[in-house]
């Protein structure tokens, strides 16, 4: 009984032919495997990463123009008057006779004049 299923697989299996193409794939099957990764790449870059360079290059630029008189908000979320602007640091005045010193990266926002509140 045995010998009559081993058999029985053995011809199958033997009997089955070789792939059309070669054992070597051609060109388009290889890119049109890889396609679907690519067609991802390309979805996360237009959704997540492009965004995120602008979102950057924006904050950069704010950075940059920081002049005496802004207001601005810093990353810790302190409210305060630009009073000096340096190379890499900025003084901002927090409350009457309080002015500290933060780097320029820090500043998250400058304010409207119209958000005058407090």
């Amino acid at each position: 009984m045995f010998e009559m299923l081993s058999a029985l697989f053995v011809k199958e299996a033997w009997a089955m032919a070789p792939p059309a193409g070669g054992a070597g794939g051609g060109g388009a099957e290889s890119f049109m495997g890889f396609l679907p990764i690519i067609i991802i790449f390309v979805i996360f870059y237009f959704l997540l990463i492009r965004p995120q360079q602008k979102r950057q290059k924006e904050i950069e630029k704010m950075q940059s123009e920081l002049k005496k008189g802004d207001k601005v908000i810093t990353s810790g979320g302190i409210y305060g008057l630009v009073e000096s602007v340096g190379k890499t640091t900025v003084t901002i005045k927090i409350a009457e006779n309080t002015k500290a010193r933060f780097g320029k990266a820090y500043i998250s926002a400058v304010r409207a004049a119209a958000d005058d509140e407090e």
